[in-house]
């Protein structure tokens, strides 16, 4: 009944808040008039067509770092024309003072705040949530990505377009030409949301076209001018791409003395645009052997840790699927399909039916795997969202996964697996039309064999921020028989609240940029209100006018344990449930600036831990750059654990050196080590890529791994990868 109040109250301030939705777009008084191209246009950084000299220019920027009360002191000029076929820019970025760019490497989607960039955000539905981002840095390195939650970037997203930057004594040029067919847009309009960004690291300067308020992104939607055209763009005719590819491998097992395994696969995706706003993608016999390696951590967590989708069928229009719910609530995770199981098929229908709805529609078949009784499996997902005040939305999800043809065997020595795992829920998401209040509230009701009663979720948090101030609260409730095969759902059967605050002071000079508190504590109880765990952080973070930051930590821990736990996580002994533990810690952060062209991050903690024990945790980078050609990391993390017996003394050491070359735009090589002491493995991690055209791409990958105690190679696989990119 308590729960049930509480989230009443919550729907309730929400709606209230949801009022000032209603205002009008702050930034519509900025309007950029784009014309049809009166000459040719060749993408070449060299801006002497016609079309480029009859083109209206945009006015001065406005600053937004380090501070947002005046005009940017680096100017930039933006132009826009179009074709028939294309949508064409040019951005002339001038220079203060002499000495190179700052950019880490010519690799697409390059980290941001890390390189002197333009980058452009296209909101082409003016819903001032979606849209597209297009921009390079200063070399020439691309970033393209979709648009999501009204500012956030899905760098994921790989489409087909052009660009070249040419550097010139006072500014750098960057010209592209993005075709109609790699947007999605209604047509007949001539209004598209529209804004221009500007990072330059010598200055310390973040700027924009239309300004932002300093605690936002300049990728805020909500703060986007506007681009009118001249007549309604064109429609981009039918589209459809079939991208295929080939790939031959070996790999060997090593530690089960296996001989040579031949691979030879064959396979593809395929991109039609059901409309101008809608996109079905499909694919037959997926291959991810390209895909990043993920992370590695030391694991000293009671419950199952987090790792990201990086597979780019996924990862594309990522905030129709994966990023439902809460961190620790995700009703769908990706990661869940086809992770060391053959995906067979699958299709993804996702945009929008009109301006205010939008689909996401997803189907994947994976494989049987007889050696472990795993029968063939299907996942499906539809979410459904409706746009309502200016920016918020609701949304309808439902989530299945259903075993086909599964009977469990009488083979004791097999898992069992789950006849189905259903998910139906419903989501409100808050934004306002400044962007001061968000929010979301979340109601999921699993359907499992067997499990019956206290098998749903309800969530829901408030957040304001403005210049000073930062002020939140969250709770959640998660059933004991919640149950989301296809999600990430760490742990159930609580209730969670998780209030917090911050206030942060601008010095009017000075060598620091700002500076203040963060208050945040998260609170864990029981289905009947009994405390289990509960941790409280207070922070000061100061930032400097440079870029670096500078952060002192003070953290207090208590927990109750629902079930055994070894806190070296190594199987040497379990403490008991229902004993209780409470420390206290202390640290320090330091993040170096970015326009250095060397670079480290520093992260240490002292403090107690389980049993009455101490724990003094390290984790650093330090990073080299031969701009833009050649970029090196080293990263660490070093645990010191304290124990009394039977555990004593435990350490544990992870490294990772990380070498990336940049040759050009379009040809990379990356190669990235890992030793985890605590799991005994070192891996390597090989990748040469040459995108021979836009979006098709030749993969060459090498992988050992080998075991260190005592030292052996574990196994080992070659692959050679090619796609092509083919427009029917």
């Amino acid at each position: 009944m308590i729960l049930n109040r509480l989230a009443a109250c919550l729907c309730c301030v929400l709606l209230l808040s949801a009022f000032p939705a209603f205002a009008q777009k702050k930034n519509i008084g900025f309007e950029l008039h784009i014309h049809r191209a009166t000459s040719p246009i060749h993408i070449d950084g060299v801006i002497d067509e016609p079309a480029w000299q009859q083109a209206e220019r945009t006015g001065d920027f406005y600053m937004v770092l380090p501070m947002d009360t005046s005009r940017s002191n680096v100017r930039t000029v933006v132009r826009m024309t179009y074709d028939l076929h294309n949508l064409y820019l040019v951005a002339e970025c001038y220079l203060r003072g002499a000495g190179p760019d700052m950019v880490e490497s010519l690799r697409r989607d390059f980290s941001f705040v890390k390189n002197d960039n333009f980058i452009f955000f296209i909101d082409p539905f003016e819903d001032e949530t979606s849209g597209f981002s297009f921009g390079a840095n200063a070399a020439g390195g691309q970033w393209d990505g979709l648009m999501y939650e009204g500012g956030k970037v899905d760098l994921s997203w790989d489409n087909k377009w052009t660009s070249v930057v040419k550097r010139y004594s006072d500014r750098y040029v960057l010209e592209l030409a993005i075709p109609f067919k790699t947007l999605r847009y209604k047509n007949g309009v001539t209004h598209w949301g529209i804004n221009f960004s500007r990072n330059d690291l010598k200055t310390t300067e973040k700027s924009a076209w239309a300004p932002v308020p300093r605690q936002f992104p300049t990728a805020s939607l909500a703060y986007t001018g506007d681009l009118v055209w001249d007549v309604p763009p064109p429609p981009p005719g039918p589209n459809i791409s079939v991208i295929p590819y080939v790939l031959a491998g070996v790999q060997k097992d090593y530690s089960a003395h296996g001989a040579n395994v031949y691979k030879k696969e064959i396979g593809g995706d395929a991109k039609i645009a059901v409309t101008s706003s809608l996109n079905l993608d499909l694919t037959v016999n997926p291959d991810f052997s390209q895909v990043d390696v993920d992370k590695e951590v030391i694991d000293l967590s009671r419950f199952e840790l987090f790792y990201p989708e990086k597979r780019q069928f996924f990862l594309e229009n990522a905030d129709h699927f994966n990023n439902l719910g809460y961190a620790n609530i995700r009703p769908f995770f990706s990661r869940r399909i086809g992770l060391g199981v053959p995906i067979e098929f699958g299709a993804r229908l996702s945009g929008k039916l009109d301006p205010n709805w939008r689909i996401g529609v997803m189907d994947m078949q994976t494989n049987k795997v007889d050696s472990i009784g795993l029968p063939e499996q299907n996942f499906s997902m539809v979410a459904l969202q409706r746009k309502i005040f200016a920016r918020s939305n609701i949304g309808f999800i439902f989530i299945n996964k259903q075993s086909v043809h599964y009977q469990p065997g009488k083979d004791t020595t097999l898992p069992v697996y789950s006849q189905y795992n259903r998910n139906l829920g419903v989501e409100f998401n808050l934004a306002s039309s400044n962007n001061y209040w968000t929010g979301k509230v979340l109601l999921l009701k699993a359907f499992s064999p067997g499990k019956r009663g206290d098998d749903y979720v309800h969530a829901g948090n408030l957040q304001y921020n403005d210049r000073h101030w930062l002020i939140g609260a969250e709770y959640e409730y998660t059933g004991v028989n919640y149950n989301a095969e296809v999600g990430y759902v760490p742990r159930t059967g609580y209730f969670k609240v998780n209030p917090q605050a911050a206030y942060l002071f601008l010095p009017a000079g000075g060598i620091v940029l700002s500076h203040g508190p963060q208050l945040t504590s998260t609170y864990y109880y029981s289905e009947a209100f009994h405390r289990t765990d509960n941790e409280t952080i207070f922070t000061w973070l100061t930032t400097f006018r440079d870029k670096s930051t500078l952060s002192g930590v003070l953290m207090n821990d208590y927990v109750r344990l629902l079930a055994p736990f070894d806190p070296t996580n190594t199987g040497i002994h379990y403490l008991a449930t229902g004993t209780q533990h409470r420390w206290n810690t202390a640290g320090i952060d330091y993040v170096s600036k970015p326009q250095a062209l060397f670079t480290w991050d520093l992260s240490l903690r002292y403090g107690g831990y389980y049993a009455d024990g101490n724990k003094f945790t390290l984790l650093g980078d330090v990073g080299y750059r031969i701009q833009p050609y050649v970029n090196f990391t080293m990263s660490a993390s070093y645990s010191d654990l304290n124990l009394p017996q039977p555990w004593g003394h435990t350490h544990f050491w992870l490294i990772g050196p990380k070498l990336d070359i940049t040759m050009t735009n379009t040809l990379f090589f990356t190669a990235y080590v890992q030793y985890n002491q605590q799991i005994r493995n070192m891996n390597l991690n090989t990748r040469l890529q040459w995108r021979y055209k836009p979006a098709s791409d030749l993969f060459l990958v090498y992988t050992d791994n080998y075991i260190t105690t005592p030292f052996g190679v574990r196994n080992r696989a070659v692959v050679l990868k090619f796609n092509y990119w083919w427009n029917l």
